[in-house]
């Protein structure tokens, strides 16, 4: 009989949060009376918005990049990131003393490009919809010697999201159920293995946006299936294949997808604006949104949910969540 090693566990995750002990956010977990009585539940929203580059994934960028060898530091590292994941490494590499190429879609939000920029990192764009940026990516670190970190595919930049769940936990105790985004499935895989490793018996909820259901749709079918890349506003989101990695650790612990329109994550983002005073870019509100949306079936009494980040200008934020249906009043 043979078994196969997990890519991630929990030691990894806990070994991880020593690690950017001190150099990441230990972000706050904020509560709304409002929000649970709409709800049913008492909800617990762990927020990553408030983490350094605005989203999760410094969290994982740090983890993968803080174990290089001299060696490859000082040669520099490259990654492919839609934005978020750009920005950690940037970030990431500024603070350990290197230097960093990120290859980003063309139509990638101009606040997460200049802030990539802003972290010191050279860009190399591509078309998201006729180029793969995995194999630019990899040519890229090959013709240039570079320490490919990916945004998901990787054993410690899944451990170094689940820290954010780690956190969570340590905090609230035991959780009923956790909701996260699912994007290429590193964030609800490091979660979901910190969440299950402490207590079995939560159930893990992904979300994605309707129009990419590729963790769903795989999940349904027992293998990895592709769908065409998705047009939806959650760009962080908008991926059409589950990673391989981020698969084998989803497909055992995660319970079930939920899904939600753009116009669901338009009221997400304004209901965390009006109610909960934070700044929510569209694929942090997923989670959120589909607790409003009523998305997510019978819920159990303690939720925990992953706002995973909050990267957005102020004015495709005005656009998006401008044309509020009526006024929801002062936060709680």
């Amino acid at each position: 009989m043979t078994t196969t090693t997990p890519p991630v566990t929990l030691d990894d995750v806990r070994d991880a949060a020593a690690r950017i002990k001190g150099v990441a956010h230990r972000t706050p977990v904020l509560r709304s009376r409002t929000l649970d009585a709409l709800v049913g539940a008492e909800v617990h929203l762990k927020c990553e918005n408030f983490q350094r580059v605005g989203a999760f994934k410094f969290r994982g960028a740090y983890n993968a990049a803080s174990r290089l060898s001299p060696g490859q530091l000082a040669r520099g590292i490259a990654a492919y990131s839609s934005g978020n994941h750009a920005q950690a490494v940037a970030l990431a590499a500024r603070e350990l003393g290197t230097t960093a190429v990120i290859v980003m879609p063309e139509d990638a939000p101009r606040s997460k490009r200049d802030a990539t920029l802003g972290y010191g990192a050279e860009i190399v764009t591509y078309d998201r919809y006729t180029e793969d940026r995995v194999s630019i990516g990899r040519a890229l670190a090959a013709e240039r010697g570079l320490a490919l970190i990916p945004p998901y595919e990787h054993p410690h930049v899944m451990a170094g999201q689940g820290t954010a769940a780690l956190e969570l936990l340590e905090e609230v105790g035991e959780l009923d159920a956790l909701l996260a985004p699912v994007g290429g499935g590193g964030l609800i895989a490091g979660s979901a293995t910190a969440a299950k490793g402490l207590y079995p018996g939560i159930r893990v909820i992904g979300v994605e946006p309707e129009a990419g259901d590729d963790t769903k749709r795989s999940l349904e079918a027992g293998r990895r299936v592709s769908i065409p890349v998705p047009h939806t506003i959650a760009d962080g989101q908008a991926l059409h294949t589950p990673g391989e990695l981020t698969f084998s650790v989803n497909r055992r612990l995660v319970d079930d997808i939920a899904l939600v329109s753009d116009d669901e994550i338009k009221d997400g983002m304004r209901f965390a604006f009006e109610r909960l005073k934070i700044v929510v870019e569209p694929s942090g509100a997923t989670p959120l949104a589909v607790l409003l949306a009523g998305r997510a079936g019978r819920l159990p009494q303690r939720i925990g949910v992953i706002i995973s980040g909050g990267n957005i200008d102020a004015e495709r934020f005005a656009r998006l969540c401008g044309n509020a249906k009526n006024d929801t009043g002062s936060g709680d």
